[in-house]
């Protein structure tokens, strides 16, 4: 237990104080710098002696640190080409003092009994040429993780007991020093360690460095673990090598990876593949699609392969895929992007896949090499070539050009391996830690899976039977390694076993395992060649002596193939072959092959051994007669095996990089670092050549119909054109100087164009491959190319955003316009910035800012429409951009948008509404879009994975998921005959499309594939909304869905309005029961069952039944399903719904929309009345989310709001307020009958419920029925004139319209509206007639009752077209039988409800009209520009009846008020003088037309409050929120006094002066904002005194020192900082909690010399890492000393929630001794912590984790809030709780007044008042 404190970490600097240097020393030039990477103070040794510059710890040498941690984390940074040394004194168990130490000085490791010296080396492992071009090792930060136990025990054999002492010597920057028995991932955070499920342990945040957001550890800093964890046991390391290996620190060279949700997972300590076989989401089922529903994180290298944990510290087992067929039909995911479990949630619906599954197949590649273009193999028949194309493996046949694919590895291949038989391919992965693959070659199904010991491997080997196979590598320290494992029983079910491993000081380039006996390998690299040998289980190699030639750097070898040959023949960089004996291990022969010139030319001729420079050779083949040399010269030469003269030459086009001859010796197989590969036929003397490919990835493509070729463009500088049927490439264009960026072909001519890097833009003829015209109008790098359709234009953007148009005519192109800041700058190179419509009339873009679209016309660029994609949901807490864009086939011509959200939106490019939504159709922004020509299949393209959709599915499309790209993929396109599919990324893949597409016009829904037959089908038949309106089934695909039963859907009895036949528009309601779901008919498209959907059809004649099966367009006419219940409310039982589609949010501010909450409410038990210890008093805020929630009625007083989940029933003379509590969720509107009997109120759906209307009692304020008519919200409520019935409309989610009888308080009628409808209101003279308005138009409703039935008569009433309006937002009631309506364009249209017409319009406002209001002569207005105005209309009246031209002059705006904000609610007396007006700023304002003012009446805060402090004397109380206000109220009338505003700043904490500051002009406030500033203010100045920023990051706390002299802060980043009040100076800062956020700080007096420590103050600083430090000051002497330091135990990662509670801790007022904490622990529970007697006290245990606390100052009470929206008060003494409903959100906040007499409590930007009872 004596160790237990420094568990589970020590901060060494901290705990000695090194920057007091009175428990360690430091030695000339020491100081303290500040660090811009780290974001902290760090200490810089420098000096060109080391051992006179340094810290020592502890002070003397003969003290001892006493550490016992098992691993020591030194942070630090050497200095760049400075040498730097750490000594560590280490204490064995049987006290023997080992120093070890490590510097860059130490050319090689030493060793004695008593000292180990490891050198520090940077090890780059890469080319010489890229050293230059790598960051020196100073330049980034490193974690250096040495494990002190491994360390003794391997090296010497002793036992670790403790860290004695530690001196850093020049030159480095350190930031600290830690100890731990952990060993900890620092790439890895707490939070991504829990999502992810990550079986490893995350750096504490005191210790972790700073990683910019969606960046990767790894790219900023270095990771280095010695010894590393999966060293073999000592005695192995004894047998395997004659002396301990060298200790070498290789520098990590990061890989550049795609942004993903979590960081790499350590590599040495996590399984090393994320498998997915197929396209399916998981490795245990074949061949299945990738549920879209399944749950999946982002995680990297988290195996899911055999087992979930299959993670071991000896990777030798293997691990089986269940599917061994999978590799080769399926295809896979990126590691580091994707790990799916093997089964969905069971309450997941499964989806219906395509037919067939897959849907695609890969059937080309073009591409070679990816990790390097060293490795292809022939087959033992010589038929087929295998090479890797980077995560493809491809076997090509030679005469018949197919290919087939081994398909599973995540990332690039690095090296292939193919036995001698031909039944088993070896193949590795170039991504650490490396993975290592087993095929059957012959089925082409992966038999094995395992990681290697290796962390890269360079190259692969198997012995001729297949038993044994050989790899040579790096480790993760850099050091090489060679592997063998056994691999004979693989073939049998058997796994492959690892026989021998050992680590290497030597370089290895080349690693062979000799045919004639397989126990002996042979390797070369710099300098050496090795002949090995395994035996005995252990291998064990010789060097040849190369004498004179030591210094080559040998690239290639092979073995002689005569089965009495003894030579293996080696070459070399330099142009050097080695003949070596290798049973003598000698060298024969050394020659040297050079370039030969004649006089008169400059060219090599011939070729020669000899002196001079030579030629250099990069790889060997040898056959039994002949040797072939590649070099990088680009020739292939074949030789004899005497190397007398050179028997054939081939030329290439770049650099040789292997040579391999076929079985029969008659082909040599060659591939260049250009990328081809080819072979040369030996008898013939004729080379052929087998692939040709981009060396770099692909950006853009392009596709020519007529022609069938493709065009590519790289980022090699190379435009290539290839044939669609062969794939063989037919041009390449060069350009060396700029790269090619975009491609479009001409669709008529010969040509295309190709827009480049420096902004030119170029045409090239086919005819005469040649460049035609050059353009360069564009200042920045081309980001899109598109054409007409008829080839007659040309359209191009670039990123400085300049837009041009130009006219293709037979000869030229010519510029037709060039219009600048159009196209978004921020876009990149795509396929898919710009798009042409298929009848070439539209051009769009994304511009002029990345979250608008723009549609133009073609030809004269003339602005159309634009479409803001943040507006189109509002609902999400981040703003959308558009990302790519795509338009659908004609005719129907709709605009596919893809956004940053990962969303797919369907807009009409006509009127811009959204018709259609896909929603996280990726994990990432797709930024490549493509639809076939039958828009039956939709291709989305997000990093490496490529999605097919079933597009004609309307409700939740399935998709099926391809993974076999190993970099992003580029863009997608479907081939011109629509059978096949392009992607493009590191390479070209074409796919098949496994079904045929039907022959039908595009955008034809009767023709589209599988449509049931339409007999006689309307005009409209032909497009059917884009076709959204496509029945489920027509497409031919599998239905996603049945129809199910619904609790909301109405019972069987059905009426189904439909038109008259006077073709009037006039609606009647017909007895007749539509056809059913079953039905094929032409009436199939209606879907008439249950409940019928209303549809107007086109006016027709007796017996014409064209209409009967049409829907009208979108935006169209509508009409209403009804279903009478004389029986009560809807049954579940028998009923049949039909399943509503889902609607976007309609481009109107009048919907409601529930602000999102994370919280999620729990279960209260409500004290009885008599004993409830709090009693609510006053409620601070009004709810501007809501529309229509205020309700006046001046003549009886009776005034109601919402705030929240509340009803707030308030008397405007005395203030005093009534609650009526009963809903769980946010109120959205308010409706008052007109005896003001009964309000109802509608409340928002929650997580398990649907909506509720509650019917309130007015008088008696209790609820007398609760209805729940709705799945979504309500988004209007309004009674009847004689208060009879009862209609609630739901939102646009649900689309409901019930009708209820306030007698029975039963449904009568149910409606289901088939668009949204924005607003409704009951005739104020006519009880029977409802308006409702919505798109487009006016509908009148109807109610005729039969009985005890009640249905609904509807006319529709579009607007005329002379208004302008889209949209109808608002209505009221004027005089009979006028009508108002106000529109979303800002027009205020007059109906005569009797005549069916508008007949006058006048513009209102620029802006949407929300609310409207008349009353006799005058009409109130109110809209989103915050204006509100009041109308003189009395001439309207006359207008009407005279008919006399009625004229928008008639009506004049009498007054104009503007608040502050948009106007959501407003009530009117009957007069019109006075009302009051609601806004979406949460006020509630009084205004006057008479005086024309406006008084504000409530207040709130707009935003989340985040503190509640009180004056001394409890007068007045203090509110700050993050809408940046500082806000005064007075405690009595809780009236807002004063208001401090700070712009673009939110205010994070707040501090009143103490008691002791008792003169007015003493008292003030300070408050922290989230830039890092401190702002004082004067209450009896209403003014600011003082603005100081102690800190840099947000203030997360803040507290005044008992004499109010001075201030405590603390920030975001853990630093608590102490400053004058008075002169604003900082003068002391503490960073003992740095890392970790200061979530509270509080302080309080003490006797002077209380708990051993002078001061007056006591102060407690609370971080989110479960550490409280308690301090004891006087800061007039400058005196701060730590009192007690509490860390408490966090829970394991699988029990801490998602969302961690702070750290909540304060001083108990009954007892200063006791400390009080509550956070993120084992349990939830509050912790009384004694400092007297130095534990725990008392717990007392919670429900739920604390969000909030305080403590009462008198009676013994406490209150807790938390996150489940409950309030709990406990009695300390006997432990009694009670708990308190009302709040709609998280409980964040609870004070208690000093008096405790009230309770404030806050749940976002609501503040409730509680009252205390004695209890």
């Amino acid at each position: 237990m004596a160790q237990v404190w420094q568990h589970p970490f020590l901060n060494v600097f901290r705990h000695f104080k090194v920057d007091q240097w009175r428990r360690s020393t430091k030695e000339g030039d020491v100081a303290t710098v500040m660090d811009k990477t780290l974001k902290c103070t760090v200490y810089r040794i420098r000096g060109s002696v080391s051992a006179s510059n340094y810290i020592q710890l502890p002070k003397t040498s003969t003290q001892s640190l006493g550490l016992t941690g098992r691993y020591l984390y030194l942070l630090f940074r050497p200095l760049s080409t400075k040498h730097f040394v750490i000594h560590l004194d280490l204490s064995t168990k049987d006290s023997q003092v080992i120093r070890v130490s490590l510097s860059n000085l130490f050319k090689e490791f030493k060793s004695t009994a008593t000292w180990l010296q490891f050198p520090y080396i940077c090890e780059a492992g890469i080319s010489r040429k890229d050293l230059i071009e790598v960051a020196l090792p100073g330049a980034r930060w490193t974690c250096l993780q040495l494990d002190l136990r491994e360390l003794l025990l391997v090296y010497l054999n002793r036992h670790y007991s403790h860290l004695k002492s530690v001196r850093l010597c020049a030159s480095l920057l350190v930031r600290n020093l830690y100890t731990s028995d952990l060993c900890f991932d620092p790439a890895v955070t707490v939070t991504k360690a829990r999502r992810g499920n990550l079986p490893v342990t995350p750096m504490p945040r005191e210790m972790a460095f700073p990683v910019p957001k969606g960046e990767s550890w790894h790219d900023h800093y270095i990771h280095i673990r010695f010894p590393s964890s999966n060293w073999a046991a000592p005695s192995e390391l004894v047998q395997r090598s004659c002396s301990p290996p060298e200790a070498v620190f290789a520098r990590r060279v990061p890989q550049l990876l795609p942004p993903v949700a979590f960081s790499e997972a350590r590599q040495d300590s996590v399984s090393p593949a994320v498998q997915m076989l197929g396209p399916t989401a998981s490795c245990w089922a074949p061949s299945g699609l990738l549920p879209e529903d399944s749950l999946s994180c982002e995680c990297s290298e988290v195996s899911i392969v055999g087992s979930p944990s299959s993670h071991s510290q000896e990777p030798s087992a293997s691990v089986k895929p269940t599917d061994k067929h999978a590799a080769g039909s399926g295809l896979h995911a990126p590691v580091s992007k994707v790990a799916v479990l093997s089964t969905a949630p069971e309450n997941v619906p499964k989806h219906e896949s395509f037919l067939p599954d897959p849907v695609l197949r890969l059937k080309r590649v073009i591409g070679l090499g990816g990790h390097s273009t060293k490795w292809a193999l022939w087959t033992k028949d010589g038929a087929a070539v295998v090479y890797p194309c980077h995560a493809v493996i491809v076997v090509l046949h030679v005469d018949t050009q197919e290919q087939s694919f081994f398909l599973g590895h995540t990332d690039k291949v690095s090296a292939l391996a193919l036995d001698g038989s031909n039944s088993l391919l070896a193949s590795a992965q170039a991504q650490p830690p490396s993975v290592l693959r087993l095929w059957d070659f012959q089925t082409r199904g992966c038999l094995s899976l395992f990681r290697s010991p290796a962390h890269t491997i360079c190259s692969l080997s198997f012995s001729r039977s297949g038993a044994l196979l050989c790899c040579a590598g790096k480790d993760r320290h850099g050091k090489t390694m060679v592997v063998a494992w056994g691999t004979g029983q693989v073939g049998r079910g058997g796994e492959a076993i690892i026989l021998a491993k050992v680590n290497t000081d030597v370089d290895i380039q080349a690693f062979e395992i000799a045919f004639f006996n397989e126990a002996r390998m042979a390797s070369c690299g710099r300098g050496n060649v090795r002949l090995w040998r395994l035996r005995g289980g252990s291998l064990r190699s010789c060097p040849v002596d190369l004498g004179e030639r030591h210094a080559l750097e040998l690239t290639d070898l092979a073995f002689g193939q005569a089965q009495d040959s003894r030579t293996l023949y080696v070459c070399s960089r330099s142009g050097h072959i080695l003949e070596i004996d290798h049973q003598r291990m000698a060298v024969r022969y050394i020659r040297r092959l050079l370039p030969t010139q004649t006089p008169g030319r400059p060219l090599p001729q011939k070729q020669s051994f000899g002196l001079g420079p030579g030629v250099a050779i990069s790889s060997i083949g040898v056959s039994q007669a002949e040797c072939a040399v590649g070099s990088e010269d680009g020739l292939l030469r074949l030789w004899p095996l005497d190397f007398s003269s050179v028997l054939l030459e081939a030329e290439h086009e770049g650099p040789i990089s292997s040579v391999c001859f076929s079985p029969d010796g008659l082909r040599v197989l060659s591939t260049t670092t250009s990328g081809h590969l080819g072979f040369l036929d030996i008898p013939s003397r004729e080379y052929s050549l087998l692939v040709r490919s981009h060396t770099a990835p692909v950006q853009a493509l392009a596709l020519e119909c007529k022609r069938g070729q493709l065009a590519t463009v790289s980022q090699d500088h190379t435009v290539r054109i290839w044939d669609l049927v062969t794939l063989q490439q037919l041009y390449d264009f060069e350009s060396p100087e700029e790269a090619p960026c975009a491609v479009a072909f001409h669709p008529t001519q010969p040509a295309f164009f190709c827009g480049f890097s420096s902004g030119a833009i170029r045409s090239f003829s086919l005819d005469a491959p040649e460049a035609l015209v050059e353009h360069r109008c564009h200042q920045g790098a081309v980001t899109g190319l598109a054409t007409s359709p008829d080839g007659s234009l040309l359209f191009s953007a670039c990123s400085q955003g300049t837009l041009v148009q130009y006219h293709c005519a037979a000869s030229c192109c010519r510029v037709l316009r060039v219009e600048a800041n159009v196209v978004c700058r921020d876009a990149h190179p795509s396929s898919c910035s710009l798009a042409v419509s298929g009848d070439g009339r539209l051009l769009a873009f994304v511009g002029p800012f990345k979250y608008m679209v723009t549609v133009r016309d073609a030809a004269s660029l003339e602005d159309l429409l634009r479409v803001d994609v943040r507006t189109l949901d509002l609902a999400s807490r981040r703003l959308d951009s558009a990302v790519a864009i795509c338009f659908s086939p004609a005719p129907l011509s709709n605009l596919l948008v893809s956004t940053s959200s990962s969303k797919v939106v369907v807009l009409d490019s006509t009127s811009g509404h959204v018709a259609r939504e896909l929603s996280g159709v990726h994990p990432v922004a797709p930024h490549a879009l493509a639809l076939s020509q039958d828009v039956r299949f939709l291709l989305t393209a997000a990093d490496r994975a490529i999605r097919v959709w079933d597009y004609l599915t309307q409700a939740k499309p399935s998709c099926q998921v391809y993974i076999g790209h190993s970099e992003p993929v580029q863009a997608v396109a479907f081939t011109p005959d629509q059978q096949h599919l392009l992607s493009v990324g590191d390479a070209i893949f074409l796919w098949d499309i496994l079904t045929s597409p039907e022959k039908s016009p595009p955008g034809s829904v009767q023709d589209a594939p599988g449509a049931p037959p339409t007999s006689e089908a309307g005009p409209n038949a032909g497009q059917l909304e884009g076709l959204e309106g496509a029945v489920s089934g027509a497409s031919g695909l599998p239905q996603q869905q049945g129809p199910v039963p619904s609790q909301a859907a109405p019972p069987q009895p059905s009426t189904c309005a439909g038109p008259s036949s006077e073709g009037d528009g006039t609606f009647f309601v017909s007895d007749e029961e539509g056809p059913s779901e079953e039905s094929h008919g032409p009436r199939r498209l209606c879907q008439a069952s249950g409940p019928p959907v209303l549809v107007q059809k086109e006016a027709c004649g007796a017996g014409d039944g064209a209409g009967d099966g049409a829907r009208g367009t979108a935006g169209g006419p509508w009409g209403l399903d009804m279903l009478p219940h004389p029986h009560g409310q809807p049954s579940a039982q028998g009923t049949r719904r039909t399943k509503t589609q889902p609607t976007a949010r309609p481009d109107s501010y009048t919907h409601f929309i529930a602000r999102y909450k994370a919280s999620v409410t729990a279960k209260v038990s409500s004290p009885p009345a008599e004993g409830k210890w709090l009693h609510l008093k006053a409620v601070v805020g009004y709810n501007g989310n809501g529309r229509a929630n205020v309700i006046w009625r001046p003549d009886t007083g009776f005034f109601a709001y919402t705030c929240g989940c509340l009803v707030v029933v308030e008397d405007l003379h005395s203030g005093v307020q009534q609650h009526w509590l009963g809903h769980s969720t946010e109120i959205s509107t308010l409706a008052l009958s007109h005896d003001a009997q009964v309000l109802a109120s509608a409340g928002c759906a929650g997580t398990a419920s649907c909506c509720q209307v509650r019917l309130w009692d007015v008088p008696g304020g209790s609820c007398q029925q609760l209805l729940s008519p709705h799945r979504t919200a309500v988004q209007a409520l309004a009674f009847s004139r004689d208060d009879r019935l009862l209609v609630t409309l739901g939102d646009y989610g649900d689309r409901i319209l019930a009708l209820w009888s306030m007698a029975t308080c039963e449904v009568v009628s149910f409606t289901h509206l088939p668009e949204p409808v924005h607003g409704l209101a009951f005739s104020p003279w006519a009880a029977a007639e409802l308006a409702c308005v919505g798109q487009g138009a006016l509908t009148l409703c109807f109610l005729q009752q039969h009985g005890a039935d009640v249905s609904l008569q509807a006319h529709r009433e579009p607007i005329p077209k002379a208004v302008g309006a889209g949209e109808l937002t608002s209505l009221c009631y004027g005089a009979a039988p006028l009508l108002y309506c106000g529109s979303n364009a800002g027009q205020v249209c007059v109906w005569d409800t009797r005549a069916r017409r508008c007949f006058l319009a006048w513009e209102a406002d620029e802006g949407e009209i929300g609310v409207l209001l008349c009353s006799g002569s005058r009409l109130v207005s109110g809209s989103n520009t915050r204006r509100l105005r009041l109308w003189a209309v009395g001439a309207v009246p006359e207008l009407r009846r005279t008919r006399s031209g009625a004229r928008s002059s008639s009506v004049f705006m009498e007054r104009e008020l503007t608040l502050d904000g948009a106007i959501v609610s407003a009530v009117f007396h009957d007069s019109m003088d006075m009302g009051v007006v609601g806004t979406t700023a949460g006020t509630l304002w009084y205004v006057s037309w008479a005086e024309g003012t406006s008084t504000r009446l409530i207040s709130g805060h707009r935003s989340k409050v985040n503190e509640v402090v009180f004056s001394p004397s409890e007068s007045h109380c203090a509110t700050c929120g993050d809408d940046g206000s500082v806000r005064v109220w007075s405690l009595a009338s809780m009236e807002l006094v004063i208001q401090f505003q700070v712009l673009n700043q939110s205010c994070l904490c707040l501090a009143w002066s103490p008691p002791s500051c008792r003169l007015p002009e003493q008292q003030r406030m300070a408050a922290g904002y989230s830039d890092g500033t401190l702002r004082v203010f004067s209450i009896s100045r209403i003014a600011m005194e003082l603005k100081m920023q102690p800190h840099v990051a947000a203030l997360t706390a803040i507290a005044f020192s008992v004499d109010g002299q001075t201030i405590i802060s603390g920030d975001k980043d853990g630093l608590v900082a102490v400053s004058r009040c008075c002169t604003g100076m900082t003068f002391h800062v503490l960073r003992d909690h740095q890392g970790a956020p200061i979530s509270s700080i509080q302080s309080t007096s003490k006797e002077y010399v209380d708990f051993g420590v002078e001061g007056p103050d006591l102060w407690l600083a609370a971080s989110r890492d479960q550490r409280v430090s308690i301090w004891a000051s006087d800061w007039l002497q400058n005196c701060c000393e730590l009192v007690d330091w509490l860390s408490f135990p966090a829970p394991t990662l699988t029990e801490a929630p998602d969302c961690p509670p702070p750290s909540l801790a304060a001083f108990c007022p009954w007892d200063r001794a006791l400390v009080v904490w509550a956070g993120l622990g084992p349990h939830p529970e509050v912790v009384f912590y004694s400092l007297c007697q130095k534990q725990v006290v008392e717990k007392i245990p919670l429900p739920f984790f604390a969000v909030s606390l305080s403590l009462s100052p008198r009676a013994r009470l406490m209150a807790i809030g938390f996150a489940e929206r409950v309030l709990r008060l406990v009695d300390c003494v006997s432990g009694a709780a009670q708990d308190f409903a009302g709040h709609d959100d998280c409980v964040q906040l609870c004070r208690f007044a000093p008096s405790a007499s009230l309770l404030f409590t806050a749940a976002h930007n609501e503040i409730l008042v509680w009252e205390v009872t004695d209890c």
